[in-house]
């Protein structure tokens, strides 16, 4: 994967991050679309800025929960569709300073990032739901109609000019939703006021990285990502924001998605909506700390350069009946090789072809246990046989609600053959949502 050789590689040494939507519509309890979805009136979302206190929040709080879970950067929603800006903006009324809360949250969760350099990455998003001169093309009015280009981009303009100048660095912008039109003006004053910040691929020209979301669409097998690329994902199977009763995914399920894109060198970024109050709901959290737990034991393997060049093409790792070639992904180099299972294993062995060197140990990252390395020989007729490698004692009964990992510890180094442009694969963002 091409780096940028600049400040914006950052990007690609800070592989997962926190995600957070928090606005109004966490009071209504249903999700961040619920304007555009459920089709509340205007004069009724409004009343929620009342009741959205934020009197618990606390961004050491919230900074503390990403680090324990090896959460390295946090990407945060300055403002959502339905317009409210979670800054002091001199643009609208209509911001968390006319709120009970009366505080800029926005520059309270810049200095407690500043303060730990911890990378602050800022979604905006492209529609807003409600301005006449500047709706969203798809919008639950016929405002689509009196679209205004200009108006609109000068208003992007100088909010984004507020959110780059204001609060120190900025480490990233994450635009969402379909904008309908290009002007490279806006990336170019960004890049201006923040040179080391990083732009999706979600705004009015190409950016420096591709989203795909939720599910995982992309069947390239094992192959790494050619360009850079963050993955996005919810806690909640129904929403992105707070929602009162939300249907949980479990901490397996992440570390398998985890596994699926970090092991072919992409970023991974873990969405959680704040209470009114400014808390996490503990069932959110609960899933956090399964996949902080387990990710933290594993990092080392996951945010390692894919290696799927280690052995043979047309060989490959299996342990389960039926193993597909993207079940067990390869990262590593040098003196090591790590095995990311991302179906988890039903037997305590795996067995692959025969490497240019024998690993002198095999280890269980989740456990830090050692495992026992042997190798046979297959195949009844001489011109068939070769030499496989085998690991035993796999503890199965012990993995059962997490991703295993296995290091192999060479004393040589091993051969990797190099992977050309024409065998990595680009993520895209084809078939999800146009926004959250």
């Amino acid at each position: 994967m091409k780096k940028f050789n600049d400040g914006r590689d950052w990007f690609f040494e800070k592989r997962f991050g926190l995600f957070v939507h928090w606005g109004p519509y966490c009071v209504g309890g249903l999700q961040e679309q619920e304007i555009k979805r459920y089709k509340t009136p205007w004069s009724e979302y409004v009343k929620y800025v009342d009741r959205f206190t934020a009197e618990r929040f606390d961004p050491a709080d919230w900074l503390d929960m990403a680090q324990a879970a090896g959460m390295e950067y946090i990407t945060f929603t300055t403002k959502h569709g339905d317009e409210f800006c979670m800054w002091d903006t001199q643009e609208t009324r209509f911001n968390i300073m006319n709120s009970p809360y009366g505080k800029d949250i926005l520059a309270e969760l810049a200095a407690e990032c500043h303060k730990r350099d911890f990378p602050l990455v800022l979604y905006y998003s492209n529609p807003h739901w409600n301005a006449m001169s500047y709706p969203d093309i798809d919008a639950p009015t016929p405002m689509a109609d009196n679209f205004v280009l200009a108006p609109y981009v000068a208003f992007i303009k100088r909010q984004l000019r507020e959110l780059c100048t204001n609060y120190g660095k900025i480490s990233g912008i994450w635009f969402d939703g379909s904008s309908k039109f290009e002007d490279p003006s806006i990336n170019a004053m960004i890049r201006e006021l923040q040179p080391t910040a990083v732009i999706n691929n979600r705004g009015f020209s190409p950016g420096d990285f591709s989203t795909p979301e939720r599910a995982f669409l992309d069947h390239s097998g094992a192959l790494p990502f050619a360009t850079p690329t963050e993955a996005c994902n919810a806690v909640g199977w129904n929403s992105w924001g707070y929602r009162e009763k939300e249907d949980y995914y479990s901490a397996r399920y992440f570390q398998g998605q985890m596994a699926m894109f970090m092991a072919r060198g992409a970023n991974y970024l873990l969405n959680l909506g704040p209470r009114p109050d400014g808390t996490f709901p503990p069932e959110a959290v609960a899933v956090l700390e399964g996949v902080g737990d387990w990710y933290c034991r594993v990092k080392s393997a996951l945010t390692a350069p894919p290696c799927p060049g280690a052995v043979d093409a047309n060989q490959r790792f299996f342990s389960n009946p039926g193993d597909h070639d993207n079940d067990i992904l390869l990262t590593g180099g040098g003196h090591e090789l790590n095995l990311i299972m991302t179906r988890g294993t039903d037997v305590p062995t795996v067995i692959f072809p025969g490497l240019e060197t024998m690993p002198e140990s095999a280890t269980l990252l989740n456990t830090g246990e050692p495992l026992e390395v042997t190798t046979f020989t297959t195949g009844w007729m001489a011109e068939w046989r070769s030499t496989m490698t085998r690991l035993r004692g796999i503890p199965v009964e012990k993995l059962y609600g997490e991703v295993p990992v296995i290091r192999l510890t060479f004393k040589e180094p091993i051969i990797r053959a190099q992977i050309s442009e024409s065998v990595v694969c680009n993520a895209t963002d084809e078939g999800q949502p146009a926004d959250k």
